[in-house]
């Protein structure tokens, strides 16, 4: 990885917020897709990403240990395991040229469908939670989580229908991405998007994601989250719309 000051500072920055995003604060996932690809080219930065994320998964699945709902996670495993699939050959595909554009798209849009819910339709907006629901958005984050780790807002969206509380929430989510990012190591593994240089990298990130992961519990039951997650929100559209151009 040739990085700058500049890019090692960013890299060192998504790792502290992939700590905070995965034991306290989810809204904050969105920020780090499109940071990470304005300084490593886009299919590179997919497999360092998930590197940083499975080490983040460890601490949090250790704090959240007793608070998943494993039905939530059982029901969306099998439709996530078919976008993982998808998403594998869709990298085959996409050149890194294309896959810059795509993933700043894949944000926006979730980032719309959140908007769309909590602001137009209201916080007590009924969902859809028929069985294919789960399987919709399980593929979704499937695929999107495969091709550039954007899952995040998918699974915000299917976790804040089912009305879990606060710690629930948080928890249901790390122990799906635990079980999601391992995997998606044999597929990143084939495209050589993980790497033993890749491997090396997120280890050195580990301090910062221990930084991250300490924030994130510290915040998780004393920040606003709906002030907070709309600061979050801004930026991600701003660093995805840079994306697209």
């Amino acid at each position: 990885m040739d990085l700058d000051l500049f890019g090692w500072i960013v890299v060192a920055f998504c790792a502290v917020l992939v700590g905070i995003s995965k034991t306290g604060i989810p809204g904050v996932g969105v920020l780090i897709v499109p940071l990470m690809v304005l300084v490593i080219p886009a299919r590179k930065s997919t497999g360092l990403l998930l590197g940083i994320l499975i080490l983040a998964d460890v601490f949090a699945i250790i704090y959240h240990r007793r608070n998943a709902k494993w039905g939530h996670v059982l029901r969306l495993l099998p439709a996530a395991f078919a976008g993982i699939v998808a998403g594998y050959f869709g990298l085959k595909i996409v050149q890194d040229w294309q896959l810059k554009p795509i993933i700043g798209g894949i944000v926006l849009v979730m980032l719309g469908i959140s908007y769309w819910r909590t602001r137009i339709k209201g916080e007590e907006a009924p969902i859809p939670t028929q069985w294919w629901f789960a399987i919709a958005l399980g593929f979704t984050a499937g695929v999107t989580t495969m091709m550039a780790n954007a899952a995040g807002p998918v699974m915000v969206i299917y976790l804040l229908a089912m009305r879990l509380p606060k710690v629930e929430f948080v928890g249901t989510a790390a122990w799906f991405f635990f079980v999601v990012n391992w995997l998606k190591v044999p597929f990143s593994t084939n495209l050589n998007l993980m790497t033993v240089d890749s491997v090396k990298l997120n280890l050195m990130m580990l301090p910062c994601i221990i930084v991250g992961a300490v924030v994130g519990i510290f915040f998780l039951k004393r920040i606003p989250q709906k002030a907070f997650n709309a600061v979050v929100q801004i930026l991600a559209v701003a660093a995805a719309i840079k994306l697209l151009f």
